[in-house]
């Protein structure tokens, strides 16, 4: 283990689930678990105390659910000194729950079913900065939420208005779920420019990361339901 492993907290209320996750983690010779939590109140008093990279958070959990145990570690009312980033576990297809997760600020959600090999995989790509989006789970989700949101302008679609027609492709390609390896060759450009009209756009829209940007792909109707 180096001193610059991925450090992880899990939050799940069920004990066999946090120790196979976490013999799973520990086993990765570059992630270190640090931390268990078994409620979502547990899960955000340890988030503050041992500063993870990542939280591995369950949806489901009694006196708090991930959601808002979620909400409270990337919403507090005072700014923290470190902000973990959250991958939401869930044991359903389709959870009703989990747009409003990624709305808290989540990075991502997983299935539970997931493979080691996903999950450990899942947890290098949130400490990175990125999103990991489980692509049968998400989909239906967001076209869900986009399906049923009214006709008036949204705020997202306002902020439309401050991006270049390039940023406009871009977050539109983002929003049908392509890598910035595959924007790169459907707009023709290098993966490196992708890479770039990314951050301007995470900088100039209401979102914390690729996954919010999904999210205002769609609110804005750049990406309509399949």
């Amino acid at each position: 283990m180096t001193a610059d492993s991925i450090t992880v907290m899990i939050a799940d209320d069920q004990a066999m689930v946090r120790a196979g996750f976490a013999a799973l983690l520990d086993a990765q010779g570059d992630i270190r678990v640090i931390g268990q939590a078994e409620n979502g109140s547990e899960a955000v008093r340890l988030a503050r105390e041992l500063r993870p990279d990542v939280v591995l958070m369950d949806v489901r959990m009694p006196e708090l659910d991930g959601i808002g145990a979620t909400q409270q570690i990337l919403q507090p009312e005072r700014p923290l000194p470190h902000v973990p980033r959250v991958l939401m576990l869930t044991t359903f297809d389709i959870d009703e729950y989990v747009h409003e997760a990624l709305q808290a600020g989540a990075s991502g959600f997983l299935l539970k079913d997931a493979l080691p090999d996903e999950l450990a995989h899942a947890v290098r790509v949130i400490a990175a900065g990125e999103a990991l989006l489980a692509p049968s789970v998400t989909r239906r989700l967001i076209e869900r939420f986009a399906t049923s949101r009214d006709d008036s302008p949204s705020r997202a679609a306002l902020h439309l208005n401050a991006l270049t027609e390039r940023e406009r492709e871009v977050l539109t390609e983002v929003g049908r779920g392509l890598s910035n390896s595959e924007i790169a060759a459907e707009l023709f450009i290098g993966e490196q420019t992708v890479k770039t009209h990314v951050s301007r756009l995470l900088q100039k829209l209401p979102a914390r990361d690729r996954v919010q940007l999904v999210i205002t792909a769609y609110d804005a109707g750049l990406v309509a339901p399949a």
